[in-house]
C-alpha cells in the first residue's frame, strides 16, 4: 500500500488567515471584475513544468469555497501529470478522461473535498495517447456543462511550451493565469507562453508569481508562501 494515503490533504493544511490566502483572495476579487463580473471558469497554466500551477489551482478553488457561498469545482486536466488527486487523497478515477470518453457524465464524475462547496474532479484513467484524446473531446460542451453544474470552475492544465492542450482548452473558459516561480522561470520563456495564447485569441487574465518558503511538507514538492497577481505586460518589461 502506497504511503501517500497517509499524507494530509492539501485542505488541511490551508491557512485563511496566512499572506498566501489574503493574495489568493484579491486574486479572486481580480477575477470578478473582468469580463464584466462575469467570469465563470479560470484556467491555471504556466510556461513550463514545476512552477506551482497545481498548487495555485487548489489554493485557488479552496478560498473561493471558502470565501463564497459558490459551488466550486476543480477540475484536473493536466492528464499527463496529474496532481490534483493526491493533493486532496482522492482516487484519480473516475475523472475527465472518463468524460472525454463518453463513458461518464460530468456531475458523475465530480467529488466532494473536505472544504464545504468544493467538488474535485480528477484526471481519469491514465491515457496512451493524451495529445489525440484532448483533440477528439467535445471540450465546449463539457466546460458548458461544467458550468451549468457549478458557479466556479478552476481547471489546472499542462504547461503551454511543452504541449497544446491548454490552447485547446482555454479557447472554451472565460481566461487563463499563468503561473509564474519567483527566481526560477525564465523572462523569454514567460514571454514566448504569453504570445503562444495571445496568437491562439486567448483570454489572458494575468500572472500569478509565487514566492516560496517552506509552508507545505516535503511531499507536496512545491513550496509557496504568497502570490503577486500581475498583467503580463508588468511581467514582461519587469
Amino acid at each position: 500500500m502506497s504511503s501517500r494515503k497517509t499524507f494530509q490533504s492539501i485542505a488541511s493544511l490551508y491557512d485563511r488567515e496566512s499572506s498566501y490566502a489574503t493574495e489568493l483572495r484579491r486574486i479572486y476579487s481580480n477575477l470578478k471584475s473582468k469580463n464584466d463580473g462575469d467570469s465563470q471558469s479560470v484556467l491555471i497554466t504556466s510556461a513550463m513544468i514545476g512552477e506551482g500551477k497545481s498548487l495555485t489551482s487548489s489554493y485557488l478553488a479552496i478560498t473561493v469555497a471558502n470565501l463564497t457561498q459558490l459551488k466550486v469545482v476543480l477540475v484536473d486536466f493536466d492528464l499527463r501529470r496529474p496532481k490534483i488527486h493526491e493533493y486532496f487523497n482522492v482516487g484519480s478515477r473516475p475523472g475527465v478522461t472518463d468524460i472525454i470518453k463518453g463513458e461518464l457524465k460530468v456531475k458523475s464524475a465530480a467529488r466532494k473535498s473536505s472544504i464545504p462547496n468544493l467538488q474535485i474532479i480528477s484526471s481519469g484513467a491514465a491515457a496512451k495517447v493524451v495529445g489525440e484524446l484532448i483533440d477528439q473531446a467535445d471540450l465546449s460542451t463539457i466546460i458548458q456543462e461544467l458550468k451549468f453544474y457549478f458557479d466556479f470552475v478552476v481547471i489546472d492544465s499542462p504547461p503551454v511550451i511543452p504541449v497544446s492542450d491548454p490552447l485547446l482548452i482555454g479557447d472554451h473558459v472565460d481566461g487563463v493565469i499563468m503561473v509564474v516561480r519567483a527566481g526560477s522561470t525564465q523572462k523569454e520563456v514567460f514571454k514566448r507562453a504569453i504570445n503562444v495564447l495571445k496568437n491562439a485569441s486567448i483570454n489572458v487574465y494575468g500572472a500569478v508569481v509565487n514566492d516560496y518558503e517552506d509552508v507545505l511538507p516535503y511531499y507536496f514538492k512545491d513550496r509557496y508562501y504568497g502570490y503577486h497577481y500581475s498583467s503580463p505586460q508588468d511581467l514582461k518589461t519587469s
